[in-house]
């Protein structure tokens, strides 16, 4: 890395995603943070019944299971894992396919095929699980005379100051998404992430995508914008040298808004309970009829509180695109 000045998607691409980039890391994301994936196999659980109903909304037997930002492969594991319950989906066949940028981590089931890019022509479910909010973006910020100029920022040390006018398409994304009303008032440009949602739900025959992130809709956006790093655990502060994670919030309804398809969005409280993930404890009169049953039961009851905890796991935005079957000869671009 180097002292020399760039706008923040740049250095954040090379950051997270160079030859020496973040994400490239022989520990993968699980070494520097916990997602809903890692916080209990009942995420993989909801998942794995989502494959089982859009198989049956496609009336097929045979689905394409697609984890964008795949990591390290820890939910196609544990989807598979929970897929092997006949009573869940007697009879479906799937294939299970990881989009990740990183090289497949040893040890994987060879049942899941890796990929750097987005498979095509996909039927069935692609599950984009906290990969939003590392797609690198601009930042603006409001002058002093109120003019939304992009942020540069030093690569070394992550000192910033204020570059050229915002202008043209990121320009016209923040006016309809994302107003700077004062100055000093921050954005992330969420243009590329609209981009790549989009990319991602056209890769769709058909079936669902859905994308679960840290997420806000323009009646809430933060003034300040939600640009930090993570590294070990803990939130540090945004140094694009390649030692952290760089993420921020993502406007889930602008991405919403362009790709094809119905949308939905949704909290993941809401979205797991839909699915039979509640967190609600398990009566007490079974302590004494089953008292192993009761014991891992609430354990599970546990864990489900933690995905869909309010203030924590719970909030995490759902965007649901519903894609009905295209014409036949449908090609993606």
């Amino acid at each position: 890395m180097t002292y020399d000045w760039c706008r923040w998607q740049q250095a954040a691409e090379t950051a997270l995603y160079g030859e020496e980039g973040f994400y490239r890391r022989p520990e993968g994301p699980a070494g520097h943070f916990r997602t809903s994936v890692h916080a209990s196999p009942l995420f993989a659980t909801a998942v794995a019944r989502l494959l089982a109903g859009t198989a049956r909304e496609l009336g097929t037997d045979s689905v394409d299971l697609v984890d964008v930002g795949a990591g390290r492969g820890e939910l196609l594991t544990g989807v598979l894992a929970a897929l092997r319950d006949e009573a869940l989906a007697p009879g479906l066949t799937v294939r299970a396919r990881a989009v990740e940028l990183a090289p497949r981590p040893p040890g994987l089931d060879p049942a899941v095929e890796w990929h750097a890019e987005l498979p095509r022509g996909v039927r069935g479910l692609l599950f984009a699980n906290e990969w939003l909010d590392n797609v690198p973006t601009d930042v603006a910020e409001a002058d002093a005379d109120g003019v939304p100029r992009y942020v540069l920022v030093r690569t070394a040390d992550g000192a910033e100051r204020l570059g050229d006018p915002v202008t043209g398409a990121d320009a016209r994304w923040l006016s309809r998404w994302w107003p700077l009303a004062r100055p000093g008032d921050r954005a992330e440009i969420g243009r590329p992430r609209d981009e790549a949602w989009a990319r991602a739900v056209a890769s769709l025959a058909a079936g669902t995508a859905v994308a679960v992130d840290y997420a806000h809709v323009r009646a809430s956006r933060p003034p300040f914008g939600t640009l930090t790093g993570f590294r070990e655990g803990r939130e540090v502060p945004p140094v694009p040298d390649g030692s952290c994670d760089l993420t921020s919030h993502v406007a889930l309804d602008a991405c919403a808004a362009a790709a094809d398809g119905t949308a939905e969005l949704l909290d993941q409280r809401t979205a797991l309970r839909e699915l039979g993930i509640s967190g609600e404890r398990p009566p007490l009169a079974q302590a004494s009829a089953d008292p192993a049953g009761y014991v891992r039961a609430l354990a599970s009851a546990g864990q489900a509180a933690e995905l869909t905890a309010r203030g924590g796991l719970g909030d995490f935005g759902w965007l649901r695109h519903r894609v009905p079957e295209r014409e036949e000869g449908y090609c993606p671009a």
